[in-house]
């Protein structure tokens, strides 16, 4: 495992849409492996794929409710309410900005052995979820804050990802 070079908010990879896996393979295997350690070393909680430079459909989630999630080729099924609240982005240190998401998500996707499954999630993981798919589709929290960034500092962030 390695810790990959983050892409930052300017980088052309960032605004991409990312290809769907078609077959896991050991490349892949090692991408999710160095995405966690990645996501870990930079006190994240989720990590897409195209913020280290790869333009899969991979993301990468650990809220700290004892389970790694893995969510290949996913889609977001269902959403029930909101919350608002601060957001921030491993692509964007330092800032952060006041995002209105779903407080519910239902998301189907594969796992890291390509099979399929659901996910539910409430609160952070429903943030994280609705924000490492949109990197999948080459947005950026940045488009849905209200009012204007903030600088944050990194012993007090709640970094979404």
């Amino acid at each position: 495992m390695a810790v990959r070079q983050i892409r930052i908010m300017g980088d052309e990879i960032l605004t991409k849409k990312c290809k769907p896996v078609k077959a896991m393979n050991d490349r892949t295997m090692e991408l999710i492996e160095d995405m966690f350690e990645t996501m870990y070393q930079a006190n994240g909680c989720g990590l897409a794929a195209p913020q280290v430079g790869v333009l899969k459909q991979i993301v990468t989630i650990d809220v700290d409710d004892g389970n790694q999630y893995v969510l290949i080729n996913p889609e977001i099924t269902a959403t029930d309410g909101s919350q608002t609240g601060y957001e921030g982005c491993l692509s964007l240190p330092g800032k952060s900005g006041i995002v209105t998401r779903p407080n519910y998500v239902k998301v189907k996707a594969l796992n890291e052995n390509m099979e399929p499954y659901e996910l539910e999630g409430e609160g952070l993981l429903a943030r994280a979820i609705c924000h490492e798919c949109a990197h999948l589709e080459g947005q950026m929290y940045v488009e849905l804050v209200e009012g204007e960034l903030v600088d944050t500092a990194a012993d007090e962030e709640e970094i979404i990802e």
